[in-house]
């Protein structure tokens, strides 16, 4: 199943590579900026931190503005758009080998 997205690169202009975000303890973690892309009518961020690479994880974020027009990452609840989404970025990252 071939969805299209597109390349974004909103937060790289504005942050650069590096994303720094606090959690409810106002503990900071800096992320890298592994990838963004536009899929459907939102813009979608793919985050690493170092204890994330050492798990061979990443984070992925809806990436939102607040009515200032700054930019928010808001974390995907739903299940199926995280599947999508993350499926998304595994083909972007892995393209699929055609078959022999």
């Amino acid at each position: 199943m071939s969805m299209s997205t597109t390349p974004s690169d909103l937060l790289r202009k504005t942050y650069g590579d590096d994303i720094i975000l606090f959690d409810e303890q106002n503990e900071s973690t800096v992320y890298h900026l592994l990838k963004e892309f536009v899929y459907g009518n939102y813009t979608y961020a793919v985050l690493q931190s170092d204890e994330l690479k050492k798990e061979d994880e990443v984070a992925v974020f809806r990436v939102t503005t607040d009515s200032d027009g700054q930019y928010e990452l808001e974390t995907i609840e739903d299940d199926e758009e995280w599947e999508i989404v993350s499926e998304l970025y595994d083909e972007m990252v892995f393209p699929e080998q055609d078959e022999l």
